[in-house]
């Protein structure tokens, strides 16, 4: 008998997935060993990241490398060389797999090996973009700053089993809400792998499964979110997006509901400042500027660390009505049509400063400032990436138009202006 092939890694990749996320409800004593295990896997990354630099470093100072570079990049010749250097000094994601073997060894009562190996993979795609030089440098993870870890299968390390997280001796109890039929006909699907999540004090837990997300049905039997025919255009700006169909004509506020208390985080922040300093005087100098040369731990205070939560619950808050928030639009701007179109735009060059000092009418200096407040608070390129995801699942995908060639701006009466 022919044995079955097996898939492909694009093939893989290929498969649509989607994430539910489910609460969980830890014990004080759980709460504790996941935190333990969270500030172990951020030491493996930070070791990984070190281990990654050291290897960079020795293939950068090469004159192999030095040779490569210099070579064209026309015929793809110097990309080929260059891959060879990756494998000979072990710039490779499986390389480094071997290298946090005798670390899982050691942390093997908390971590097992699928997980080390994941946030390996993790430390790897993150670096990548550095080998590459498609983007900044990596930072290392300071403590408290890992807030997940995920596993590669259910069937081993972190496993969900009816209703419950299972993770070497942990057995926390998922919430599922019996009347929530969306969560209900998720878990029917076959999950991939599962996640542990902390936002603020409370943890989760992700499901990552196959297929597409079940369909949401109101109470008359019908489909909650209606699919459209139309071809839709959308013109999507810092706060606002003009959306423009067959049937509708709309310019909307991008997420209506944020209102962001300022006054609030400003007073908390000071306070914190002010805690800080006080606890921390070794840390700045005399005219209260931060010493970088101190390299002692942080002492955060009781009350600071209560401050500290609170202001992660308001901007946890504010977090999921934003998305929520992007989610209805979405669904609304689908209902409209399946074919969406949006021009290119830059968020990041619209966050940074101007470069031009302008003077105005009065001859005063204008502001640098310009949008990075307003993209804080609605998230445009969030609703994008949202929309993409949803247009994915119908089949099609949101189209983006190159500005500099459309030229939609300066067009009239059929020539460019």
């Amino acid at each position: 008998m022919a044995k079955p092939k097996r898939k492909s890694k694009k093939a893989k990749k290929s498969e649509p997935n989607f994430v539910l996320t489910l609460k969980l409800n830890p014990e004080l004593y759980q709460e504790d060993i996941l935190d333990k295990r969270l500030d172990l896997g951020r030491r493996i990354y930070n070791a990984c990241l070190n281990e990654l630099g050291k290897r960079y470093r020795l293939m950068v100072e090469s004159k192999e490398y030095q040779k490569a570079i210099k070579l064209p990049k026309e015929d793809g010749t110097r990309n080929l060389v260059l891959r060879e250097l990756n494998k000979k000094y072990r710039l490779t994601e499986y390389s480094l797999h071997d290298f946090v073997k005798r670390m899982q060894h050691h942390f093997k009562k908390d971590l097992d090996a699928l997980t080390v190996q994941k946030i390996a993979t993790r430390c790897f795609k993150a670096f990548e973009g550095q080998i590459y030089h498609t983007a900044k440098e990596v930072h290392f993870k300071k403590y408290g700053e890992m807030h997940s870890l995920e596993g590669k299968s259910n069937d081993a390390g972190i496993k969900f089993r009816s209703n419950t997280l299972v993770w070497k001796g942990l057995s926390i109890k998922v919430l599922i809400n019996p009347k929530d039929d969306y969560a209900q006909m998720a878990l029917l699907q076959t999950i991939k792998y599962c996640r542990i999540l902390k936002r603020g004090i409370n943890y989760y837990l992700q499901l990552v499964l196959e297929g597409v997300p079940p369909v949401k049905i109101n109470k008359n039997g019908e489909f909650r979110h209606k699919v459209g025919s139309s071809n839709v255009g959308i013109d999507i700006g810092p706060q606002t997006a003009g959306i423009s169909s067959n049937d509708k004509v709309s310019l909307l506020e991008l997420a209506p509901e944020i209102k962001t208390p300022y006054r609030e985080i400003r007073k908390l922040q000071r306070k914190m400042d002010r805690s800080r300093r006080a606890n921390n005087p070794n840390k700045f100098k005399v005219d209260g500027t931060f010493n970088r040369s101190n390299r002692e731990p942080w002492v955060k205070s009781r009350h600071y660390l209560k401050d500290q939560y609170k202001l992660q619950r308001i901007q946890g808050k504010l977090r999921n009505l934003r998305r929520q928030s992007h989610n209805k639009l979405a669904n609304e701007i689908i209902s409209q049509g399946t074919e969406v179109y949006v021009e290119e735009m830059s968020f990041k060059g619209l966050q940074k400063r101007a470069k031009k000092t302008t003077l105005d009418g009065n001859g005063k200096i204008n502001r640098k400032k310009r949008f990075g407040k307003s993209l804080a608070n609605k998230a445009p390129a969030l609703l994008l990436t949202i929309l993409d995801n949803k247009l994915r699942h119908q089949g099609t995908e949101l189209h983006r138009i190159k500005t500099a060639e459309v030229k939609a701006s300066v067009q009239s009466c059929g020539r460019y202006v």
